[in-house]
């Protein structure tokens, strides 16, 4: 299926490992040029000259939170690449901590990457957006903006205040062509897994381990979820083919979601 890709210009943050890189390649591979941006210019690089496409992927490096550095790595690639069709807020972290193990400068750190991690990519290319026959912003959130764990309560209330958020934007710059949606996951085989298990210390493998965890939280297909599996939905939304979805939240859980 040809996802009408081929030529579109989407940002990319969090695009080193995980889930951002996975989507850059993906992009790639649909015909798409994408502005891949992360904190780590060389981890970044490395990981992009592995996308197959030379030149379509540009690496630069950018911290999410400091606006001026968003507003300048946004102007370089309208620079490089004429345009803005799309873009995907996915700079995150979970907080593995109760409410009441969590210090007020944690508080403050976790709602300000969720909320300005976003808002500050989706303000910086709106009006490269609004200029574009096919804009359309996904927000890579988590099920726990709609089902919190007492484990990761001031992470799941910062995921709240952001689906909270990914609305509002929907309302709001639906009126000017955006459409904007939410991808909400559950548990995924990224870095943060991968070094969680190195610090549990365990005899146990990888898989395992893992499986163990999918058990206890209730994931109904019995494992942790791969990041291509994520960014299938997350290009899909991109994709003018997804024309009539805004405002909408897909869950890419493994059905550990417990709510209608």
């Amino acid at each position: 299926m040809d996802l009408q890709l081929t030529g579109r210009v989407v940002v990319v943050t969090g695009a080193s490992s995980g889930v951002g890189l996975a989507t850059t390649r993906y992009l790639v591979e649909e015909g798409a040029h994408v502005v891949a941006c992360a904190r780590d210019l060389d981890r970044l690089r490395t990981a992009t000259a592995a996308v197959p496409g030379p030149g379509r992927a540009h690496a630069v490096a950018c911290d999410v939170l400091d606006r001026d550095a968003v507003e300048a790595m946004v102007a370089q690639g309208v620079e490089l690449f004429g345009r803005v069709d799309g873009v995907v807020c996915n700079a995150g972290r979970s907080l593995m901590a109760s409410i009441g193990d969590t210090t007020d400068e944690q508080i403050r750190d976790e709602f300000e990457l969720k909320v300005f991690g976003a808002w500050n990519i989706v303000r910086a290319a709106r009006k490269h957006l609004s200029a574009s026959d096919a804009a359309s912003v996904v927000v890579v959130n988590a099920i726990l903006a709609r089902q919190p764990e007492v484990r990761l309560a001031v992470t799941s209330a910062a995921r709240a205040a952001l689906l909270n958020l990914t609305r509002s934007m929907a309302e709001e710059l639906g009126r000017e062509g955006i459409r904007v949606n939410s991808v909400a996951l559950g548990l995924i085989d990224t870095g943060q897994w991968r070094r969680r298990y190195e610090a549990a210390g365990t005899a146990r493998s990888y898989e395992e381990w893992s499986a163990e965890i999918a058990a206890d939280r209730g994931i109904v297909l019995g494992r942790f979820g791969r990041a291509e599996e994520v960014a299938f939905p997350i290009v899909g939304l991109l994709s003018p083919l997804s024309a009539y979805c805004t405002g909408a939240t897909v869950d890419v859980g493994g059905g550990v979601a417990r709510y209608v």
